[in-house]
């Protein structure tokens, strides 16, 4: 069985060898780009490449925990097959098939499954395959966002961005599209525009956060129990500081379930206006969106069930970060400096032109 350990020295070698061919390449076809030589002085990657390698560490995550035991146990196909009830038929027909089908082939399907996430990892990793690579994790999340989430259960009436709704591998495709290789950057105010534009980014944040928004308002959230239970069910299974943390949330919680979902929503709608605020209200609306995803992820998700030994990826809290980082107002079109901040600006984006 692939150990993390075994997986490290991979990316470190893979790493190494984007460097090289990403400045490499630079210096090749654009003038006064940076010379090879940049290597040796330290200067650092583009803001998006270094996005893009985390959207890898991510998927390599997800290959180290689909490699677990409890993977190529039937239990596997019995989780995936709990994502059908609720759903209409046409939906439920399929996720029930193939649980039916990993169940008969198990070790097979389940390395194709995590191989399959690993070569998305390295691909990404890899600067000559990335947009391969992300081509083929936004093929496969779309997949495994109907056949092994359910869609999110966003057509149950039951979907909570709490517990992950709408669907992690949904976001790891919406990221694959934002982080776009482009030949020629667009000059941007935020990562995310380079590769759609200005206006179609924003479009995409507004979008996903007002979604975020409806989901919380459903129904079947605004009910005295519903964060309580939500939450308190996260505890089986995990070490004994994480269950207490999510039972004394739950408790906390306890007959308060609408009045909680309600200030969710509106830290929502605020991160979602947000896109159209100037700059330090927006960077500020920004961090909002960070701690709501720390909260999701820890409380509402115990970090996708990952201590368990049974998670099968870290869930949406890592990716409402990455998503959130995206828009970060200053990061459009420089280089990362030595503090993570802005530096000099990136050749590609120097010499093109308007945002749209």
């Amino acid at each position: 069985m692939l150990q993390p350990e075994e997986i490290l020295p991979v990316i470190r070698w893979v790493r190494e060898a984007d460097i090289v061919s990403d400045v490499a390449a630079s210096s090749r076809r654009m003038p006064g780009a940076w010379p090879a030589s940049a290597i040796a002085a330290g200067d650092p990657p583009d803001v998006k490449r270094v996005l893009q390698l985390a959207l890898a560490a991510i998927w390599m995550l997800d290959a180290v925990l689909q490699y677990q035991s409890f993977m190529f146990s039937k239990a596997f196909g019995q989780m995936l097959a709990v994502t059908a009830p609720g759903n209409p038929g046409v939906v439920a027909s399929p996720i029930n098939w193939n649980a039916h089908l990993i169940e008969h082939h198990l070790i097979l399907l389940n390395t194709i499954f995590a191989t399959t996430q690993l070569a998305i990892a390295v691909g990404i990793a890899y600067r000559p395959s990335v947009k391969i690579a992300l081509a083929a994790s936004i093929a496969w999340g779309l997949g495994v966002w109907w056949f092994g989430e359910g869609l999110g259960e966003v057509l149950t009436g039951s979907a909570s961005p709490v517990n992950g709704a709408p669907g992690a591998v949904l976001i790891y495709a919406l990221i694959a599209v934002l982080l776009w290789p482009t030949d020629r950057d667009r000059a941007a105010p935020f990562v995310a525009a380079r590769a759609i534009g200005l206006t179609a980014a924003r479009l995409v944040w507004l979008a996903f956060w007002a979604a975020m928004v409806f989901f919380t308002l459903q129904s079947a959230n605004l009910t005295p129990q519903g964060l309580h239970d939500l939450i308190s069910g996260m505890a089986s299974g995990e070490p004994g500081w994480l269950a207490s943390l999510d039972n004394g949330a739950a408790a906390a919680l306890a007959h308060n379930g609408v009045a909680g979902s309600a200030v969710l929503a509106a830290a929502f709608a605020l991160i979602a206006a947000s896109i159209f605020l100037p700059t330090p209200a927006a960077r500020a609306a920004i961090v909002l969106a960070f701690a709501v995803a720390a909260f999701i992820w820890v409380v509402g998700e115990a970090f996708g069930g990952i201590l368990t030994g049974g998670g099968t990826d870290p869930n949406s809290g890592p990716l409402l970060a990455l998503f959130a980082l995206l828009y970060w107002p200053g990061l459009g079109s420089g280089q990362l400096g030595a503090a993570g901040m802005p530096g000099r600006p990136a050749p590609a984006v120097a010499a093109t032109g308007a945002d749209d």
